[in-house]
């Protein structure tokens, strides 16, 4: 598989852009564990233009992240042009346009998923930043704005006529935001049309090893992209390219594995954003990592509540003397 001249090889995992979730510390992790392609938490293109200190840090990249995208967002021409040149000099592989987010307060004034009723907009945008970067420029969309209005099949073409390097489909419409079953149907219909040149990376409900293997082999796209399953499991990528490899799902991460995850991505977090927004920010993901264990609630609050750095290693230290005795008993 080919984003223009970047070469990912066969079957690419891709980790997918997410908002207060793919910050520099969760790439970090992620990169770890085998995800092929990174990207940023989408940035608002009018927040770039008006130098907002929040969208200005998201562009914050490094070299052993590479190829990694930076996702923009938004729904004004102008604003979407200047705000990819802005990402342009951030030296990313490639610039991502987001016409996917369902999230009502984005759809609603027409950016991300917004953007499916008006498709000649979306074109018309698309075409300019492609125009204005030098960098290959892809887009994540969705499969239309609700269920009669399925568009993507013809809006594929329409997006590779514009010169994009690879379109990403999300397997349900807006109007689903993330309920029901992903239809990764029309998503294979349009990796099958010999008109489409472009790669076509799947998204939407890879959740296990078996889940991603299905979807390169029934429906033949060339990559799978990953978004809320990483959440507490960022591993998730190691288990999909270990089953991938050998057809035998890899062996579950031990209680004191994970508490050492826990523990670097907290580092890595203090590291990228000093340490009482790292640990702040950390809370959500913390949690997460431990939320299969039984009687979890005390320490989690615990955890949760916690200001201080180095007391939250401490709890996570904790967690292992708690629940490795209870084994041993």
């Amino acid at each position: 598989m080919k984003i223009a001249n970047i070469d990912l090889g066969k079957q690419s995992l891709f980790l997918a852009p997410m908002e207060d979730v793919t910050d520099p510390s969760f790439r970090y992790i992620c990169k770890e564990f085998g995800a092929d392609v990174l990207y940023t938490e989408f940035i608002s293109s009018d927040g770039l233009i008006r130098d907002a200190k929040k969208s200005l840090a998201k562009l914050d990249i490094f070299d052993y992240e590479q190829p990694i995208g930076i996702q923009i967002y938004g729904h004004l021409l102008e604003p979407m042009v200047e705000a990819a040149k802005m990402a342009q000099a951030a030296a990313p592989a490639f610039i991502d346009i987001n016409f996917g987010c369902p999230v009502k307060k984005i759809a609603n004034r027409g950016a991300g998923s917004g953007m499916m009723r008006f498709p000649d907009k979306m074109i018309q945008i698309t075409e300019s930043v492609v125009k204005a970067v030098n960098v290959p420029v892809t887009v994540k969309t969705r499969l239309g704005w609700d269920e009669n209005s399925k568009i993507i099949p013809e809006l594929a073409l329409r997006l590779q006529d514009a010169g994009i390097a690879a379109l990403t489909i999300h397997g349900r419409t807006r109007s689903q935001l993330y309920k029901g079953e992903a239809d990764w149907t029309l998503i294979g219909e349009i990796k099958n049309n010999s008109a489409i040149k472009i790669p076509i990376i799947g998204n939407g409900d890879i959740t296990s090893a078996k889940g991603a293997k299905e979807a390169f082999n029934r429906y033949g796209v060339d990559g799978v992209m990953i978004g809320r399953a990483t959440y507490g499991r960022p591993w998730i990528f190691k288990e999909i390219k270990h089953y991938l490899e050998t057809g035998v799902e890899m062996q579950p991460l031990s209680l004191q594995e994970k508490i050492s995850l826990a523990k670097k991505h907290l580092i890595k977090s203090v590291e990228f954003k000093g340490e009482r927004r790292g640990v702040l920010e950390m809370r959500r993901h913390l949690s997460s990592y431990f939320k299969a264990l039984p009687n979890f609630k005390p320490i989690r609050l615990k955890m949760v509540t916690e200001d201080d750095y180095k007391e939250v290693l401490n709890i996570l230290d904790e967690i292992g003397y708690t629940y490795i005795n209870i084994c041993e008993e």
